[in-house]
């Protein structure tokens, strides 16, 4: 596994942000059809499906255009689904993603500066990868899946406890490249100091309960050695999918006892 690094970025004299991202291709799978992008001021996780190198190039091609987006220095809702669209055409462009079906979710957050002056995080969502938010000491998941056991819950057909062994539990019922393009859900979040944001693939979400990824958050405090610590556990309880994850660090004040070293 490569080596794994906490990057750090100042956007202002009182903010700095802390990242790490790693993927893996689990113990089941014969490729990874995730990716993932952990570039200041966006952060998202895609998890590809389809035959063959189908979903490879579908998460790999909506990466691909949103890091363009920011080459050329925006970051907006419509900037975000104007670079979906090329990734949709790019997607379709490739005879290993003609079979029906073929696509990826996208997951994941922007920071985005309000008019008060202050700063929020925009999460965007196609799909079943989430983000979960870390605040006082309690995880809670800001993303709502877009997938057919979701809607059953909703509707009070099943419960949660339900839903991992239902038959459906891998159907979602939005992708980029599956269909026509349906925007992403969006919803913004306030910043606080120590907030941790959490983007990941359903490959971490089968083996870790919401309450596993809080434990591993707690025990690290550095994201680098809190997404090894959870991968590892993820492959341990099974490995069954790609697993990816990005966790990002809020770390408000001017003090320079406030940085977050990189791992080592």
């Amino acid at each position: 596994m490569p080596e794994t690094t906490t990057q750090t970025h100042r956007v202002s004299d009182e903010l700095q942000l802390a990242w790490a991202g790693i993927t893996d291709r689990g113990r089941r799978r014969d490729n990874n059809q995730d990716a993932f992008l952990a570039r200041y001021p966006l952060f998202v996780v895609a998890d590809g499906m389809g035959g063959h190198a189908g979903g490879e190039i579908a998460s790999q091609s909506t990466v691909t255009e949103l890091d363009a987006m920011l080459d050329a220095g925006e970051i907006s809702s419509a900037a975000i689904e104007a670079a979906l669209h090329r990734a949709v055409d790019d997607i379709h462009s490739h005879p290993e993603t003609t079979d029906e079906g073929t696509g990826t979710t996208l997951t994941g957050v922007y920071l985005q500066r309000t008019e008060e002056d202050g700063w929020q995080w925009i999460s965007l969502n196609i799909g079943d990868s989430r983000v979960y938010l870390k605040r006082d000491d309690r995880l809670v998941q800001v993303t709502t899946d877009h997938s057919v056991v979701q809607e059953l819950i909703a509707s009070g057909k099943i419960s949660p406890e339900e839903a991992d062994s239902h038959p459906y539990s891998n159907v979602i019922t939005r992708a980029v490249g599956a269909s026509e393009l349906v925007p992403p859900d969006y919803v913004a979040v306030d910043l606080r100091d120590d907030d941790r944001i959490i983007i990941c693939s359903d490959g971490l979400t089968k083996e870790l309960t919401d309450y596993g990824i809080l434990h591993f958050l707690r025990e690290h405090a550095d994201p680098a050695t809190a997404v090894e610590a959870m991968l590892d556990a993820a492959l341990e309880n099974g490995g069954r999918d790609n697993v990816t994850m990005i966790v990002l660090q809020v770390i408000m004040g001017e003090s320079p006892s406030t940085e977050v070293e990189s791992a080592q």
